[in-house]
């Protein structure tokens, strides 16, 4: 049985956490915390062992089970989940010196000083490519849910496909952050990373263009898709068809907005109250002339939880990807959330 170590337990370190603790080939040798907050106490309700910084340990007194570097010397991976770009700090103080094989998540750069890999991991794009690595970057929820709309339309129609227009409406937190407060206002974000993390696993075949705005809402993301054709676009129908049978895109006719999806989700019975997936709205597909324009709304806290398993299984379990898949599968029951995600908003 492999041990693996997640460092963070915010959003995405408290869902990592618990979905491995689900998988009976994986255990989780515990969390890492820097604040002795209330996190403490839910990971520890949780059966997971706390470990924090070696010089803070007093603060955290009987609820830490030792240092992050004695949680290292016992596991055979690192997950970091710490806040986005303290990951290239963690790396040179703590990972390196351990030479354990290592999982960023997206907000953390994949070029320059502050780089923590120059691999960006999308499990419907490159898993193969990750099998056997020592570190790599899962994508962000908005750069994962591209992935996922992208690769399947590229291999229906790539060969008609002239360019990709997104244009990324952000949510401004994630629902855990009830502490957060946003400005009435809908912000540009110029340069947004999304469009060059996206490019440097998809390829520059397909010329990608991606603007994004944020806006006042905890309710997830949601995309606006332009893809362009050198004919005659295929109309809406034929497009939904190529996601029929696609792990982790659900294709959603009467859904009237993403709160109205978020909150079927918390009924599901599942872990949190995500959904772990794309939601394509279909009422919103439209085609005229050389343009296919496609709306999906993206569970920007949960999807990128499943990814992070199966980059997990490539990286140190070297398994192949349709084992993983079906591994993550048992975990998670994405059939199962797909199923009754269609089925409700038929």
């Amino acid at each position: 049985m492999k041990r693996v170590f997640v460092n963070g337990y915010g959003s995405i370190g408290s869902r990592i956490a618990a979905f491995l603790q689900d998988d009976a080939n994986i255990e989780v040798t515990g969390v890492g915390k820097y604040s002795p907050d209330a996190d403490v106490q839910k990971a520890l309700n949780r059966g997971l062992k706390v470990y924090a910084p070696a010089d803070r340990l007093d603060r955290f007194g009987a609820s830490a089970s030792g240092s992050i570097e004695s949680a290292l010397d016992s596991s055979d991976m690192v997950i970091d989940a710490s806040p986005g770009g303290t990951g290239h700090s963690n790396k040179v103080s703590l990972y390196d010196r351990y030479g354990l094989p290592v999982i960023y998540q997206g907000g953390e750069s994949s070029s320059g000083p502050g780089a923590v890999s120059d691999f960006i991991f999308n499990s419907r794009i490159n898993y193969d490519e990750a099998v056997g690595r020592r570190d790599a970057i899962q994508g962000s929820c908005n750069v994962t849910g591209m992935g996922r709309v992208i690769g399947p339309l590229r291999e229906a129609y790539g060969g008609h496909i002239r360019r990709i227009d997104v244009t990324l409406v952000r949510r401004w937190a994630d629902m855990e952050q009830t502490d957060k407060t946003f400005p009435d206002s809908i912000e540009m974000s110029p340069n947004p990373h999304h469009g060059a993390d996206a490019r440097s696993y998809l390829g520059d075949a397909i010329p990608l263009y991606v603007r994004a705005v944020k806006v006042p809402t905890r309710q997830m993301h949601l995309h606006i898709m332009d893809v362009r054709f050198d004919g005659i676009a295929p109309d809406p129908s034929d497009a939904h068809r190529i996601f029929r049978n696609e792990r982790g895109v659900a294709v959603l006719h009467t859904a009237g907005g993403t709160r109205e999806v978020r909150e079927f989700a918390g009924s599901m019975g599942f872990h949190f109250t995500d959904t772990n997936m794309i939601h394509i709205h279909a009422a919103m597909t439209a085609s005229r002339g050389d343009t296919l324009q496609i709306m999906y709304s993206d569970d920007q806290t949960g999807i990128v939880i499943p990814e992070n398993h199966m980059l997990m299984q490539a990286m140190l379990l070297g398994v192949p990807y349709d084992a993983a898949a079906a591994r993550t599968e048992s975990v998670f029951g994405m059939a199962e959330r797909k199923e009754r995600l269609e089925s409700h908003f038929g």
